[in-house]
């Protein structure tokens, strides 16, 4: 059997990804301004977005991370448990869940229904790439970076098979066999 070749094509440049997490940073300044803001990466892909976005805002926070796992048959829908999460009560906290990419939408809804449960004083989603074709679960973002097509993409902390999350620029992977 062949090995598969894997080639990258670059959709989104270091410099439209900075004037992207430039704007979400401003949005989220305003929009937190004076309150306790609590950032919570999704890993393992958001750590890249996150630490930039943190960086570039003008108030204060704290950040945390939690993991989700999908169980079962991805492509149908599988299970998606929290397989590490936060240890701090949320009840004084603005919470906004990072996100590297809004997809099909299951991990997210099930992260964010298990923040909820937590009451927290808010909740709101930052993704930094939203994918609304792609949906299956009634999620929406209150914060978008940019807006891809259907397609499958690596970098900027995105990976295939745990490669390319160190790509500073989004690249629409391409797999030939």
């Amino acid at each position: 059997m062949d090995e598969a070749r894997e080639s990258v094509e670059v959709m989104l440049s270091a410099e439209e990804i900075a004037q992207a997490v430039r704007r979400l940073a401003e949005e989220i300044s305003e929009a937190y301004e004076g309150k306790k803001l609590l950032l919570v990466g999704v890993l393992k892909g958001a750590f890249v977005f996150l630490s930039d976005l943190a960086r570039a805002l003008r108030i204060p926070c704290q950040i945390e991370f939690m993991r989700a796992a999908s169980y079962g048959d991805n492509t149908s829908g599988g299970d998606v448990a929290v397989i590490q999460d936060l240890h701090l009560p949320l009840s004084d906290y603005d919470v906004l869940v990072v996100e590297d990419i809004l997809d099909s939408g299951r991990t997210l809804a099930t992260l964010l229904r298990h923040l909820r449960a937590r009451e927290p004083h808010s909740l709101a989603l930052c993704a930094f790439l939203d994918k609304p074709e792609r949906r299956e679960v009634p999620v929406e973002a209150d914060f978008v970076g940019l807006r891809i097509p259907d397609t499958f993409v690596v970098g900027y902390g995105l990976d295939y098979a745990e490669k390319y999350r160190g790509l500073p620029y989004i690249a629409k992977l391409r797999i030939e066999y």
